[in-house]
């Protein structure tokens, strides 16, 4: 999937393709697996030295069973986004330099993944990144500094104040998140009516 052009903080993403290397380290939820099942295809050799992690979709895709029928030497599914990341915080204590980092799926996944291979010393231009699937947007309200999943309209209510947010393009690395400015700062209570624009 294509976004629109936006500002530089907006995330960018490219197509999984196969690096060389002694290990490769796979991350994916929902319609992600497609995306790694691509990456088996073109690169022959991987599955013997890969480790896929892989949790359903926020729209509740689970493709699993195209995980399980890649043959990689470990693959583990984990029931949500949080328990994932716990198996990859484990999964990186063992992990040897040089090991190939790829992530597939949503926008919530891939920012919660590279966050955490990014705070255990991988450079962000290092880590491979596609998006498949749902564009629902993990955001931070910049007020009470909340975070809310799975965002799918604009503007929406922030589920730790109750501030009516505006989301934004600009896009935090270290968060993960969006950030999602009140609404009606200026205007209380002018609120528009919220348009479903994350699916």
């Amino acid at each position: 999937m294509s976004f629109p052009p936006s500002i530089k903080s907006r995330p960018v993403y490219g197509v999984l393709s196969p690096r060389p290397g002694q290990a490769h380290l796979i991350i994916a939820d929902g319609e992600g697996a497609g995306a790694v099942a691509d990456l088996f295809a073109s690169g022959p050799g991987i599955a013997e030295r890969a480790h896929v992690l892989y949790t359903p979709g926020p729209n509740g895709t689970d493709d699993w069973a195209v995980i399980a029928g890649l043959g990689a030497a470990q693959a583990q599914r984990a029931a949500s986004v949080p328990t994932l990341l716990f198996r990859l915080a484990r999964v990186l204590l063992d992990a040897k330099a040089g090991t190939q980092c790829y992530l597939a799926g949503s926008e919530g996944l891939i920012g919660q993944a590279e966050r955490d291979l990014m705070a255990q010393g991988v450079p962000h231009q290092d880590i491979q990144k596609e998006h498949r699937g749902s564009t629902v947007r993990r955001v931070q309200c910049v007020h009470c500094k909340g975070v809310t999943e799975n965002v799918r309209t604009d503007p929406f209510q922030c589920s730790h104040c109750g501030l009516h947010l505006f989301v934004r393009d600009h896009y935090s690395r270290r968060l993960a998140a969006f950030q999602g400015v009140c609404i009606d700062a200026e205007e209380p209570g002018n609120i528009p009516p919220p348009v479903e624009k994350f699916a």
